[in-house]
């Protein structure tokens, strides 16, 4: 036993150097995804699309549901285009909120968008 602890404190348990090398390699850049249908912005992803794509920050979704129906937009302004109209009930999977906007997804639509921060609410 003693013999044991000697070779493991002076590193004599190390693999043997025809051990594997354990590494990863990077192979080009990250897949381009649709951000219509991605959470993917470049200061922030989903954190379930981690293994795709690199992105300064992560996020886990909170899901939230639409308090009244609203619109949902493809940028922040509220002039930008319209993605699709959420009914009140629905769900949205909640990523950021920003100076009132709320980034994420309405996942009966499959669609990555802005709202009204206001108009989200805890699920029942």
């Amino acid at each position: 036993m003693r013999s044991s602890a000697i070779s493991s404190a002076t590193g004599n348990d190390r693999p043997s150097a025809t051990a594997a090398p354990r590494s990863f390699a990077l192979t080009g850049r990250s897949r381009p995804l649709d951000p219509r249908t991605n959470a993917v912005r470049p200061d922030i992803a989903d954190v379930r699309l981690a293994e795709y794509v690199f992105a300064p920050h992560y996020a886990a979704a909170v899901e939230r549901r639409i308090a009244a129906e609203t619109v949902l937009r493809a940028a922040r302004p509220v002039d930008s285009e319209a993605l699709a109209t959420l009914g009140a009930g629905e769900p949205f999977e909640l990523l950021d909120v920003t100076g009132g906007d709320a980034w994420g997804i309405a996942t009966a639509h499959g669609l990555v968008g802005y709202l009204d921060a206001a108009l989200l609410e805890n699920p029942a």
